[in-house]
């Protein structure tokens, strides 16, 4: 228990406070629903005989410091007091209440933020073996398991807990054999459910893992609509989504069963053994039912109370054992995240020693400057769990200005070099350096210099302006920047056809244009973001011959006032290039001009 407290107070980063704020609330008004309750026995013992109030010495001051006349005056007075202290309870109850759910459902959406964030800048390696279903069932779906069967429960189970145990030290106060016995009912009950743990955390990760195939088939069927049309496999698809819904509806079928079990217990046997009570109080100990009437009141006002704290107690158990396995989720990636970017922030820090002391911020947005060329020294790189290097002692040298081509079969290394080159994967060896400063002193700033056209654009469903200036707010969008874009990627005529020029919707994933247009979005996204450096990976290979023409024409026409890093299948998107390498298993065989690179390829 020890351990899932740990885990979920991890993922409840900076909010113990809070939680300890919601311990002190619920201890209190358990504190006054125990007095409320605990009062009740006096008040009905006087109401039938009110001269026993000189017995109580507390009752019998209040009586005298009021001066009447009677005992009998005294009960109404009493009972407006007894009726005070469950009202001020319950006002506090339902404040307390209404805090939990205020407190969960921020925690919430804290941390489906804080799940984006995390996602959005762990190192790209992270990415390498994730996929995305399971990322987006993790922000919507396990942040949702965690709200309703981790935390709500802990909280409940805090309060049932206060409540319960109060209740049973004024129970043991008023009869010990009523607490017994109610402990023999208890207890059974809870450590049955405890044993039952494990079931519920398995069918807490069959629905976890049946709503991740959800998404996973859901993606898959509608991410490739044309395909599966044609194809005509919509029976396929069909068949998983009812199979893993089977999986789900199975799981949460038995998890909501069991959770009607603790109040049917608790209630059913709480009930027999008041009468079993009854009947040895008057068997045995030969007691009137008139002398138990206080007993008997504090039972039955405190069992009202007791079956739904109980059986909740013991609910919240079994939902805690069904949440466990979206808490690990969770813990698992923010734990493995924290990881990465403790080693990247220690790497950041130490850069930033060995150059000049600025502050952490300054130093995020320092420009990094590009005036003379850049340089890959004995670059060398290992996917992680393999043995031979993807990129092996590969040393280059571009100019600013430069175009460059990277040629070769498939699995020759080129994407992987590229991803290098952007920043997104770290060499284990090896440099790159821009005008001699290396690029992981500060890997934003040189991001920011960097822009990356791939072979399938990504297009938000959203207009053209919103597409082109990515990431951007519409109330920061230049204008200016976004018609000189739009010109130099040669999209100045589609746009004047369209009927709302720019503000032109282009669909889930730009379905509404041409590859090639999705392609011009794509250089004049990077153009508008003002990139001295343009890689493009395979950015024609997807278009027929006239297309290709008009991209490498907008290609070739930024050659000289930007830097070029271009990966081709097809060689004659490379003729302008001044510089071709060859890649081969990781490394280059040969690299100069086209015609010394390609020229003898075609002829040999």
């Amino acid at each position: 228990m020890l351990k899932y407290l740990s885990k979920v107070l991890y993922v409840l980063t900076g909010t113990r406070r809070e939680l300890l704020l919601i311990i002190f609330i619920f201890t209190f008004t358990s504190l006054l629903e125990a007095l409320g309750i605990g009062l009740i026995g006096p008040f009905l013992t006087i109401a039938s005989t009110p001269e026993s109030i000189h017995k109580i010495p507390l009752l019998d001051w209040a009586y005298r410091q009021l001066d009447l006349q009677s005992s009998t005056q005294f009960i109404p007075i009493l009972g407006v007091g007894v009726a005070t202290v469950f009202c001020i309870k319950s006002l506090l109850y339902f404040l307390a209440r209404s805090y939990i759910f205020h407190f969960s459902s921020n925690q919430k959406k804290i941390l489906m933020s804080r799940l984006l964030k995390a996602y959005l800048v762990v190192p790209y390696e992270f990415h390498l073996n994730k996929n995305t279903s399971s990322l987006i069932n993790n922000i919507i779906l396990e942040t949702s398991h965690f709200y309703h069967f981790c935390l709500i429960p802990l909280l409940n189970a805090t309060a049932n807990f206060v409540i319960t145990g109060v209740l049973l030290l004024l129970l043991a106060n008023t009869n010990l054999i009523l607490l017994v016995m109610i402990l023999g009912i208890l207890l059974p009950i809870f450590l049955l459910f405890n044993l039952l743990s494990s079931k519920f955390k398995k069918w807490g990760r069959m629905s976890s893992e049946s709503n991740q195939e959800m998404i996973r088939t859901i993606n898959h069927g509608l991410g490739g609509l044309k395909e599966t049309r044609v194809i005509g496999c919509e029976a396929y698809f069909e068949q998983q989504m009812e199979q893993q819904g089977r999986k789900f509806a199975r799981a949460s079928t038995l998890f909501q069963s069991s959770q009607l079990l603790p109040r049917i217990l608790i209630e059913t046997t709480l009930i027999l053994f008041l009468l079993l009570f009854i009947s040895i109080s008057q068997l045995f100990f030969n007691q009137n039912l008139q002398e138990m009437t206080g007993v008997l009141g504090i039972f039955a006002v405190a069992s009202m109370r007791l079956i739904p704290s109980a059986s909740q107690l013991v609910q919240a158990r079994g939902q805690m054992g069904k949440g466990s396995h979206a808490l690990d989720m969770l813990y698992f990636d923010l734990k493995q995240i924290e990881k990465k970017e403790s080693t990247k922030r220690l790497d950041l820090v130490h850069s930033s020693r060995l150059s000049s002391p600025i502050s952490s911020k300054d130093w995020e947005n320092q420009a990094m400057t590009f005036q003379e060329r850049i340089d890959l020294n004995n670059i060398t790189y290992r996917y992680p769990n393999t043995l031979e290097p993807a990129i092996d002692d590969i040393s280059l040298s571009i100019k600013k200005g430069e175009s460059i081509a990277l040629i070769g079969k498939s699995g020759a290394g080129k994407t992987t070099l590229v991803d290098i080159i952007l920043g997104l994967l770290k060499p284990g060896i090896g440099d790159i350096l821009v005008d001699n400063v290396s690029i992981y002193d500060n890997i934003r700033s040189w991001q920011n210099l960097v822009g990356y056209i791939p072979q399938s654009i990504f297009l938000t469903d959203d207009t053209i302006e919103r597409n082109i200036a990515f990431g951007v707010r519409d109330l920061l969008i230049d204008s200016e920047r976004l018609n000189k874009a739009i010109k130099a990627a040669q999209l100045s005529e589609l746009v004047e056809q369209l009927p709302h020029g720019i503000k032109t919707e282009v669909g889930e994933r730009g379905v509404r244009l041409s590859g090639g247009q999705r392609q011009r979005v794509g250089i004049a996204r990077a153009l508008y973001h003002e990139r001295e450096i343009l890689v493009l990976d395979e950015a024609t290979a997807a278009l027929d011959n006239e297309t290709e023409k008009l991209v490498s024409e907008a290609i070739k026409s930024l050659a000289g006032t930007k830097t070029l890093i271009i990966i081709a299948h097809r060689l004659s998107t490379v003729e302008h290039c001044d510089r071709v390498y060859l890649l081969e298993k990781g490394s280059v065989i040969k690299s100069g001009s086209y015609q010394e690179v390609v020229g003898k390829q075609l002829t040999s």
